[in-house]
């Protein structure tokens, strides 16, 4: 098939139709009856009819202009100037976290298919919850997303009483890392947590020993003083039961989060901590998954 022929096939109705999958793959989702012979391959991530990667297309990626822009908000953080940014916004920041979900998935369908990647549910809105905080600066200062269960909600945090351990990104300016588990878990979850940590402590500390060195155990950033009620001074999982949070993870670069291997760094990281984001969920009663 020419190259012409392939581009022009590559817009219907007079729209770009993008299927990013780190390759400049694209896919027509309309056509794809009456071309399906002269087209090859299918997008692997959702069985559809795929043009194949043009020379001329390179896949999203967060380039220093991400990071940049980032720079300039925190100085700049008002209405105003978001504003008059936003194409940038979107451009440098938005569209390159959108694809790399999408690129995430494939990667999750492979080594834990029980946790989604949503390009629409996966990111965290810039927008900060100013309303009982004294800080009204409209915007974050960074990019994250976060990866779940399939079964829990995507919410984190005391309000989650649905939620799941998961996998977490976060891109901002000499401070982006990447990270797993169950951050500030309500109460609830709390307990099932710490019940299932007491009925085989052996196992919890084999997970979390079990991390490699890279992720300096696990965070430490909530831990009680004293035992929780109800469990003795001298239990064999004593450490950690007096956690209130269950999280772990390493610092990422600048060169890293603009790197063209990004997607791949970050699917070696979550498989590496996927045993504990796995404990974790069976604790609260997610089951893991073979496939799709």
């Amino acid at each position: 098939m020419a190259s012409n022929d392939a581009v022009d096939l590559r817009r219907i109705d007079g729209r770009d139709l993008l299927c990013w999958r780190g390759s400049g793959c694209r896919c027509d989702r309309k056509k794809r009856d009456d071309d399906r012979a002269m087209a090859g391959s299918r997008c692997h991530r959702r069985g559809e009819f795929c043009l194949g990667p043009s020379e001329k297309e390179k896949p999203l990626m967060f380039t220093p202009g991400a990071l940049r822009f980032l720079r300039q908000l925190k100085k700049h953080n008002e209405k105003p100037w978001f504003e008059a940014h936003r194409e940038d916004y979107e451009a440098e920041v938005r569209g390159p976290m959108r694809a790399l979900i999408d690129d995430m998935d494939v990667h999750f369908a492979r080594f834990a298919p029980e946790i989604g990647a949503d390009p629409k549910r996966s990111m965290f809105r810039i927008h900060r919850d100013i309303r009982f905080s004294k800080d009204k600066s409209p915007y974050k200062t960074h990019a994250a997303c976060w990866f779940h269960h399939r079964d829990a909600t995507r919410r984190v945090g005391s309000e989650a009483t649905e939620g799941s351990a998961g996998f977490y990104f976060h891109l901002e300016p000499g401070r982006s890392m990447v990270g797993a588990g169950v951050w500030m878990p309500p109460r609830p979850q709390l307990h099932r947590l710490r019940a299932a940590i007491d009925d085989n402590p052996q196992s919890f500390d084999r997970v979390v020993r079990g991390l490699p060195r890279r992720f300096g155990g696990l965070d430490d950033e909530s831990v009680l003083k004293r035992m929780p009620r109800g469990y003795a001074e001298d239990h064999p999982a004593a450490t950690w039961l007096r956690y209130q949070s269950f999280t772990t993870g390493r610092a990422l670069t600048d060169a890293q989060v603009t790197g063209s291997r990004l997607a791949t760094l970050l699917a070696d990281e979550f498989e590496a901590m996927l045993p504990l984001v796995r404990w974790l969920n069976q604790a609260l009663g997610y089951r893991p998954a073979t496939a799709r």
